[in-house]
Order: C-alpha cells, then structure tokens, then sequence
C-alpha cells in the first residue's frame, strides 16, 4: 500500500544519516573486467597523491602537523569509502566539510582546501547517481548547510547551482541506468518464454507426427487379434474371447489417440493425411536438395528396417530435414555432406558442412531449429550436439537409441 509522503521522507532521513547503504546495483568497475584489475592500485596512487597534496596546502596554511595530518586523513577518507559505501562516503565527507572549516586562513576566498572541495563535488556525483529519489532530495539539503554556513555569499549562488544541476543529472542517470536495466530484464524474460515456447510447439508437432507411427502398430494389433480365430486352427473359445478383448483394446486405443491428437493440434494446424517419412525417403530429400542448387552428399548404409523402430527413422529423417535447410540459410554455397550410421544399439546421424564466406540470408527462419533437432534426439532417450568445427565450418550430430524407454517423451 502507499505510505504517507512524510513516512517516507523520515525513513529516508534515518537511511541517510544512519541507516544502511543504499546499493541497487554492483559496483561500477564490475562492469568492465579488464580496467577492474588496474582500478586498486591506480585508485590507492591517486589518494595517496591527494594525501600529500592535502599535507602540503594545509602545512602552506600554518596548520600544526597533528591537525595537518587529520585534515588530510579526513580529506581522503570518503574516497576510500566512495566505491562501496557511497552515502557512507557522503557523511564522512559533510563531517570532513564540517570540521575542516574552522582552522581556514582568514584571507582565503573558500573555506575548504581545493582537493577537500573538488573531492566533495566526486562524492556528490557519485552519491546522486546511485541512491534513490527520498534519500536524494535530503543529501542535496544537507549537503546546502555547509554551503549556507560557511560559503562566501559572493560564492554561494555557484555552488547551491552546482548542487542543483548534480542532483538533476545524477537522477536522470539513475533513471535511466533503472530502464536499461528493466529493459534487458524483460527481453530476457522474452527470449526464455519463446525458447519455452518453441520446445512445447517441438513436443506437440513430434507428438502429433509420432500417432501416425503408434496408431499403424495399434492397427495391425487390432487386425492379428480379429483374424486369429479364423488364421488359427482350433482356437479354444476362451482364447478367442480373449483375441476379441484385445483386438477391442486396441481399438479403444486407437480411438483415444485420436482424441489426444485433436488436443494437441492447434486451430491452424489441419489434419496430415500423408504418411511420415522414414529413412527411406532420404534419397529422395538430398536429391531435392541437389536440384534447390545446395551441393550436398549422402553417405547412408543399407539400412534394416527391421531393426530400426519407425520413431528413430523419422527423427533421422527430421534433423537431416533441419540441417539442410539450416546449412542453406546460413551456409549458402558451401559443401555438405549427410553420414547415417547403423549401429547394434543405436543410429547415429551426421550433417556436417564446409567453411563459406557467404553471408547469411535475412530470412533466417524463427532459429528455433537446433531447439526442435535437440528435442527430438532427447525425447527418443539420445543425444545431440551442434557446433562450429576447427576449419570453419558447422556439424549437427545425433545419436537415436532403438530401446527409447530412457528417453523423456
């Protein structure tokens, strides 16, 4: 709920004057790695130069060495502070501005020594820029008491104006860095909810591409069942009844998976009346490839397909599908070569292609496609990978189990 504007101006008041640091994002140096090593020692040099420097101007002063050495100490102290504790390097500095005033010469224009008040304008810079508008609006009326107190009023207008015109800006920055900082939260945001949603968009079109290969098993279970009594010689009437039972199953089966596929296909999706492609239907696709002028090679066995389960075929044929038309958008001209393995466990597929200094084309497609391959290898319990080779070139590369009981599907 709102709190009332003086509620939070009071808690605002206690932030800057006791309460913790306020700190909405890491320090600036984190942001850049490489000047971030040379920041300690090069920032320890500059107040150890500041330190004698203080030394010397305020022993030019007549200032006894004991309170020389404390003014100079008070002096750099907030920017030690500064890169952490910013409003913790604001009070010390307020103090600094406070207790330095009183052992000024007479005869000077400024009450302060010029590193005293040229590191009070930095922490003030900083300060502005990294704490928010309540705790802002009390540091800049603080900050004034010095100012009206012991400022020159010949000088004052100057300084009150430069007072105003850092709280201005640093604000704005802090706005500003804010928004950035939102906008790339929501993009993330973005980019995580469409990868998301491509690999749900991937299950359902494997999920609907897979009834096919399940419903052509459930059919010819049905049909054994039905025509067992009449194929076999002397069937037993329990037996039958059982084969009926079955065959009865199956089709209740086959009915549900028809349900379940007009749950996953979505209002723009028609029914597929064609049959799912297998590995038989590679040389087919090269060869259309060939002719969409993509110089591309097939090196594939003789493959068993008795050994290869229909779902491994079509996930073959699918990431060979995908890797071509990825090697055409991205890799114009370049050769590729399709490798199709059999193995006693499992098929491995590969799609490799040569270096090219083509640019892509601005069509890129949704770049979802290493998403949908990825999905596909790991709902059958495989593998996938997909990278950048030594020479310059790009491989995509699949291993498909026959047995997928440890996939995720």
């Amino acid at each position: 709920m709102n709190r009332h504007p003086i509620a939070v101006f009071l808690r605002a008041l206690r932030q800057t004057l006791i309460g913790p640091d306020a700190r909405p994002e890491r320090p600036l140096l984190a942001r850049w790695p490489g000047p971030a090593r040379y920041a300690a020692p090069v920032g320890l040099l500059a107040v150890l130069g500041l330190f004698l420097i203080t030394l010397t101007v305020e022993s030019d002063w007549g200032l006894p060495p004991p309170i020389a050495l404390l003014f100079a100490a008070m002096t750099v102290a907030p920017l030690l502070a500064l890169p952490r504790r910013p409003l913790l390097a604001w009070r010390l500095t307020v103090l600094a501005l406070l207790i330095c005033t009183f052992n000024a010469p007479a005869d000077q224009a400024w009450p302060w020594t010029p590193p005293l008040a040229l590191g009070s304008v930095a922490v003030m810079a900083v300060v502005v820029a990294r704490v928010d508008r309540p705790v802002l609006a009390w540091v800049v009326t603080i900050s004034t008491v010095p100012v009206l107190t012991f400022v020159d009023p010949d000088n004052r207008v100057p300084v009150l104006l430069l007072l105003g015109a850092l709280a201005i800006v640093g604000d704005l920055i802090r706005r500003n860095r804010l928004s950035r900082r939102a906008l790339d939260a929501q993009t993330e945001l973005s980019e995580r909810e469409q990868e998301r949603r491509a690999v749900l968009e991937e299950r359902t079109r494997i999920a609907r591409e897979m009834h096919d290969v399940v419903a052509h098993h459930m059919s010819l279970i049905a049909v054994q069942a039905e025509t067992a009594p009449y194929r076999l010689a002397d069937v037993p009437a329990p037996a039958a009844a059982e084969f009926v039972a079955i065959a009865a199953s199956a089709r209740d089966a086959l009915t549900d998976m028809r349900r379940l596929l007009g749950v996953l296909r979505s209002e723009a999706t028609g029914p597929q009346t064609a049959p799912q492609p297998d590995l038989t239907d590679l040389g087919a696709m090269v060869d259309a490839a060939r002719r969409a002028g993509l110089p591309v090679s097939l090196d594939a066995e003789p493959i068993n397909d008795d050994r290869v389960p229909a779902p491994v075929g079509l996930a073959a044929y699918r990431i060979v599908q995908e890797s071509l038309a990825n090697a055409a958008r991205h890799a114009a001209g370049a050769a590729v070569r399709v490798t199709v393995r059999t193995g006693p466990s499992g098929l491995g597929v590969r799609v490799e292609n040569s270096p090219t200094d083509v640019r892509p084309t601005a069509d890129g497609g949704s770049g979802h496609g290493l998403t949908g391959m990825r999905e596909r290898a790991t709902s059958l319990g495989g593998t996938f990978t997909a990278g950048p080779l030594p020479d310059g070139g790009y491989a995509v590369a699949a291993e498909l189990p026959y047995d997928a009981e440890g996939g995720d599907a």
